[in-house]
């Protein structure tokens, strides 16, 4: 699970202000002490602990707090607006051309995931905005890359522009842009990576960029390398004035440091995650939404959602129904099953209901 050591930590850390009632200011300063380490031992940037800390700090010792009636709720309240600011404070939405193809530049480090991340946002942006995307493989250096682009596009039914890798990204770029405007198709462009910055793919990620004038630029960067991740999110932005950022793997960073690190570092927004190996594991980033699930309230809409999207509504209605009249079967029960199932797996639906230990 996502955050699971800080929000085991936070969540140890408030349950011990509840049992106190009324708090003095040396029960929050001690309570501000553990948050703190807890977020350092996510590894979250020090400078991002040290003025998150504060802020809630200065929030606690008031009166509001103090002469509350159920101080805990106030102090916890305050923590996950703080939380929610850090990390964004609302969805960040894709910026839709409204003349042409839109162009969605995809840039990072080899191994981050750009290639099936690319596929991921093509599929994203059919099944929810009834867009019609193709993907452009830009990336000539990485063997193979190529075709694992045609094979994820095969998988997900969505085309892939390739002209091999003897030319420029510079020209594919360009081409496929003008193939995508010919076919009336919203752009995804997969660039090439290195396995560290340098010069060279700066320069190359700057001349494309220059030629395409993209929409947006994404980041994609692997949240388990923790300050790393910040650290190549700071240096792109440097160079190429990103976007935003998809974070890939989020589902096995037990940690969350680059997640509650990156929007404050960077001032650039978290606009997808990326949540399991799946085509369709992949998410809008909701900066509330996490913040609830850091806290233990869980995350009632995102549940809601994946509901409505995975459940069909009638076959649902018809099974209860069946259950209310007792002629409810096995047959019944199999299908009600394979409906759960497309919900994803049961730890992943516990994390969203709020109160559900997850033992």
């Amino acid at each position: 699970m996502a955050f699971e050591g800080l929000a085991d930590k936070l969540q140890e850390t408030f349950k011990k202000l509840r049992g106190k009632g009324k708090l003095s200011e040396k029960d929050i300063k001690e309570a501000m002490r553990e948050v703190k380490l807890a977020l350092l031992e996510a590894d979250v940037n020090f400078k991002v602990v040290k003025t998150f800390v504060k802020n809630v700090s200065e929030k606690c010792v008031g009166s509001e707090v103090l002469e509350s009636l159920t101080p805990a709720q106030q102090v916890i309240k305050i923590v996950n607006d703080e939380l929610t600011d850090l990390m964004g404070g609302s969805e960040s939405k894709i910026n839709f051309s409204s003349v042409g193809p839109t162009v969605i530049m995809l840039v990072g480090l080899q191994g981050a995931g750009k290639t099936t991340m690319a596929g991921k946002l093509a599929l994203q942006l059919r099944k929810d905005k009834n867009k019609k995307p193709l993907l452009v493989a830009c990336d000539i250096y990485r063997p193979a890359a190529i075709k694992q682009l045609e094979v994820v596009g095969k998988q997900i039914d969505i085309p892939v522009f390739q002209m091999g890798d003897k030319i420029s990204p510079v020209q594919i770029a360009k081409e496929g842009i003008k193939y995508g405007r010919e076919n009336g198709n919203n752009v995804n462009i997969d660039t090439a990576g290195r396995l560290h910055i340098d010069e060279e793919l700066m320069t190359e990620l700057k001349d494309v960029k220059a030629e395409v004038n993209p929409s947006e630029i994404l980041l994609v960067v692997d949240s388990m390398t923790g300050q790393d991740a910040v650290n190549v999110a700071e240096t792109f932005n440097e160079s190429l004035d990103i976007s935003g950022v998809i974070l890939t793997k989020l589902d096995g960073d037990t940690r969350g440091g680059a997640a509650l690190s990156i929007r404050h570092m960077t001032q650039k927004p978290i606009k997808f995650i990326g949540v399991g190996e799946k085509m369709n594991d992949f998410e809008v980033f909701h900066p509330d939404r996490m913040a609830n699930r850091i806290l233990g309230m869980g995350d009632v809409l995102s549940l809601i959602e994946k509901a409505q999207e995975a459940i069909d509504e009638k076959e649902a209605k018809e099974l209860g129904q069946k259950m209310m009249e007792n002629d409810f079967t096995y047959d019944d029960y199999l299908t009600a099953m394979e409906q759960m199932k497309k919900l994803g797996s049961l730890s992943k639906i516990i994390e969203m209901i709020p109160g559900v230990p997850k033992e």
